[in-house]
């Protein structure tokens, strides 16, 4: 019964602007199926709005691992796509690293050089970055790039090619690339991170500013961004950010430059409320540790130190530094005196 009323209703379909509609209806429907596989629900990013979004967590990293920030960050924009593969969508894998065989997390399969390649699953695109720089950290073929210097991303891109981290014979060329186009080396002057500013765009941003900083209510953005960051070199001790006080100097001007609250560079320095800085001087910007990095055992004591500023040159808080070597509060070295900096 049903066929034959199907078949009436195509005799009367055959006509006119009907018969057209019905056909576009079953074209449409024919489609469904396939479009559907093709459909992601992922809102695609641009490469200066990776950059905005991820610059911090690649000097992070820097700072970690001693991989240059540019490399990471230029690593991270091509294997990820501008962080819209699928990899990164679905599985926050930002450097397409794969599984090998001492990966015991989450798994991700996708074709890439071989059809259903096991690939790292992560949590958080953090997880991705620390475990790409742990990754290359702990790998031996890529050991000999640790003994280059941290700002010669064209050495880096060329001995991450040398150990085979990609299989693309262009792999150095594509990173220098990415990392002059976009003036990425600039992060591998940053020793720690930076502010990263957006332009405004026709409409005027609104909220409250406090030293200088805008706090932005609902601005419409562009593509384009600004890096500000403190005029000064900052260096690192002992895994410690540090800066060196110029002539007019103050803490008040420091405070206000490297936008910290004003109890923080007198706390993380042992200095009283009415120190007075000297040019030469250094400022760690961070807490100083309990014991000097390793390698560095002991100090011999020179003409002109006290513990104070041993502690200082190499990033010791003063009272574990005491303790260290069973001296009070108020006790100084002689000089030639050996004065432990580790347990």
């Amino acid at each position: 019964m049903n066929i034959l009323k199907n078949m009436s209703f195509l005799k009367t379909v055959t006509s006119g602007t009907i018969f057209l509609k019905f056909i576009i209806l079953l074209m449409l429907t024919a489609g469904c199926g396939t479009s559907r596989k093709t459909v992601v629900s992922h809102v695609s990013i641009k490469r200066q709005q990776y950059i905005r979004k991820y610059a911090n967590l690649a000097i992070e990293e820097m700072n970690r691992t001693a991989i240059p920030a540019s490399i990471i960050m230029a690593q991270a924009l091509l294997e990820s796509d501008d962080g819209n593969s699928y990899l990164a969508v679905y599985g926050n894998n930002h450097f397409g690293v794969k599984c090998h065989k001492d990966w015991k997390g989450k798994k991700i399969y996708f074709d890439d050089d071989k059809k259903h390649e096991c690939f790292r699953k992560y949590k958080t695109v953090e997880e991705s970055y620390r475990d790409h720089s742990d990754f290359i950290r702990n790998g031996q073929r890529y050991s000999f790039l640790f003994s280059l210097d941290t700002e010669n991303y064209k050495a880096w891109a060329k001995g991450l090619k040398k150990a085979g981290y990609a299989t693309n014979p262009h792999y150095d060329k594509m990173l220098i690339k990415i990392i002059e186009d976009n003036k990425l080396y600039e992060l591998d002057d940053r020793k720690n991170p930076f502010e990263i500013t957006p332009i405004k765009k026709k409409r005027e941003e609104t909220g409250n500013k406090k030293e200088g900083v805008t706090v932005v209510s609902s601005p419409e953005m562009s593509d384009e961004f600004t890096i500000s960051f403190p005029s000064r070199k900052i260096m690192t001790n002992n895994r410690i950010n540090y800066i060196i006080v110029k002539p007019g100097d103050t803490f008040e001007s420091l405070t206000k430059e490297l936008q910290m609250l004003s109890w923080e560079l007198r706390k993380y320095n042992e200095l009283p409320k009415n120190a007075i800085l000297t040019p030469g001087q250094i400022l760690y910007l961070q807490p100083k540790r309990k014991q000097a990095e390793p390698g560095k055992k002991v100090y011999i004591v020179k003409k002109g130190d006290n513990m104070y500023s041993i502690s200082q040159k190499f990033g010791i808080r003063l009272k574990y530094l005491l303790d260290m070597n069973g001296m009070k509060q108020g006790e100084e070295p002689v000089p030639g005196q050996k004065i432990k900096l580790r347990k």
